[in-house]
């Protein structure tokens, strides 16, 4: 911020206790302190007033809103397949078998067959499943 490092910060706070003198530094560092509260409210105060006078809430109300995790494909899928109905009796996962009722999971067993595999790295695993062939 303005080039300012904490070495030029530290010169800069000594100059300023050598020429202010010991006996008014406290008197200025409440002064200073005063300044960053008032400075602190008037920006609270206005960021309401704005919010209140445009009617459109900040941003850090609406964080669950912009969440990126809330469009996971898988969810969406699974959802959209539920509430068409389109799902009924049908294993959504080979491990829902069991589950599963209806001629369509006799259907569906067919295809199913298969296992996990453990691909990737030991730092990564991902399981995959393998239709058996």
């Amino acid at each position: 911020m303005f080039g300012l490092t904490i070495e030029k910060l530290v010169v800069v706070a000594l100059l300023a206790a050598v020429v202010i003198g010991p006996r008014r530094l406290p008197v200025y560092a409440s002064r200073v302190t005063a300044l960053v509260r008032r400075l602190a409210v008037r920006a609270s105060d206005a960021a309401r007033r704005a919010e209140n006078e445009t009617g459109i809430a900040a941003l850090r109300d609406d964080w669950t809103t912009l969440d990126p995790r809330q469009y996971d494909p898988r969810r969406i899928i699974r959802e959209a397949w539920a509430a068409s109905g389109a799902g009924e009796g049908v294993a959504a996962t080979p491990g829902d078998r069991d589950a599963a009722s209806g001629p369509a999971s006799t259907i569906l067993e067919r295809h199913v067959e298969g296992e996990w595999v453990t691909v990737g790295s030991s730092g990564h695993p991902r399981r995959v499943w393998v239709p058996a062939e």
